[in-house]
């Protein structure tokens, strides 16, 4: 329990900050969220915590929030794979990891926990599992968003090295569960598939772990993570088609059964991504999306649970959990 000062939460109103703003209420640490004035309060309605109206692109607007604060978990992030004006996400990222951290620097906060991603690894083809020791260079990561989270850990680690910054980093691997509310992109594919809208796919693979699995890590980063170092908070991996398979059982449809190719679908994703520049609506296919998933997505979580004692539970209780929750929101049949 935070007896010395409060806890400040970037991103509550967002899908894993809400998960780890919870779990710090439920263990009794006093808790400050910082939001966007516009930003929509449905994750943290009826939560025990302060609200500090902030903006991580706004560096003034920042400090008021910091007051009485000791520990920080920068949670926030754009976390969109495509944007009318890729920059965005680019810029989005990096200022605002840099404007919160030299915020907490001068606030003289004692432990930060930042939440990078695994998209700051390199994957590789053979689908390996991939740890901690294969760091990527931001010209390495695919697409705008790995990008930006490439460039917004290697600021933390040199903040780290050169100004004394009291961070450890957790890279969580594809979180899914409840109160995804935007949703976030692997939330999207979720919804798609149980309403029978993927009647195909490509063979890839992804590491998916219980939202409130990477929350616990984030808190146990906290407590026993060591500053400088990262940790990757992931779940199991599994191939594209055998989680849709478990996705259908759940929703009682048959699985997709056609394995597409991801050559044929790149006219399809350059037409899709140009669709979305006259409507601004992110698409469901994106070229950034096929080009990923020429790798499977497989990562490991040994460190940490070495280390942080973290655990998983399996990824089919949190599908399961997931498509609860969509069906409560009315966004699953």
């Amino acid at each position: 329990m935070n007896t010395t000062g409060k806890t400040l939460v970037t991103g509550a109103t967002g899908f894993v900050g809400a998960a780890v703003a919870r779990a710090l209420i439920a263990r009794g640490e006093r808790v400050v969220l910082l939001a966007r004035k516009q930003s929509p309060r449905g994750n943290i309605e009826g939560l025990d915590a302060e609200v500090a109206i902030g903006d991580l692109r706004d560096a003034a607007s920042l400090e008021p929030a910091f007051r009485g604060v000791d520990k920080l978990y920068h949670v926030a992030a754009d976390y969109r794979f495509w944007a009318p004006d890729p920059n965005e996400i680019i810029e989005a990222n990096r200022t605002g990891v840099g404007n919160i951290m030299n915020a907490a620097l001068a606030a003289g906060v004692s432990r930060i926990v930042y939440t990078s991603s695994v998209a700051t690894l390199k994957l590789n083809v053979e689908g390996i599992p991939v740890d901690e020791t294969s760091p990527a260079r931001p010209e390495q990561a695919i697409g705008a968003y790995k990008k930006s989270k490439t460039i917004a850990e290697r600021l933390v680690e040199k903040m780290i090295a050169e100004r004394g910054l009291p961070a450890v980093i957790v890279n969580p691997s594809t979180p899914i569960g409840p109160r995804d509310i935007k949703p976030t992109p692997t939330g999207r594919l979720i919804v798609e598939a149980a309403n029978g809208r993927m009647p195909g796919y490509v063979d890839t693979g992804l590491n998916l772990v219980h939202v409130e699995d990477v929350a616990a890590g984030h808190l146990a980063a906290m407590d026993k993570g060591r500053i400088g170092e990262r940790y990757i908070l992931g779940g199991q991996d599994a191939p594209l088609g055998v989680i849709l398979s478990d996705l259908a059982k759940l929703v009682g449809r048959k699985p997709p059964r056609l394995k597409i190719p991801r050559g044929p679908l790149f006219p399809f994703a350059y037409a899709a991504e140009a669709l979305a520049q006259i409507t601004k609506k992110e698409p469901f296919a994106t070229v950034d999306a096929l080009r990923m998933a020429k790798y499977r997505m497989y990562f490991s979580s040994r460190k940490a649970e070495r280390e942080l004692d973290y655990s998983a539970r399996p990824y089919r209780e949190a599908l399961a959990d997931a498509v609860e929750w969509f069906r409560e929101q009315g966004m699953v049949a």
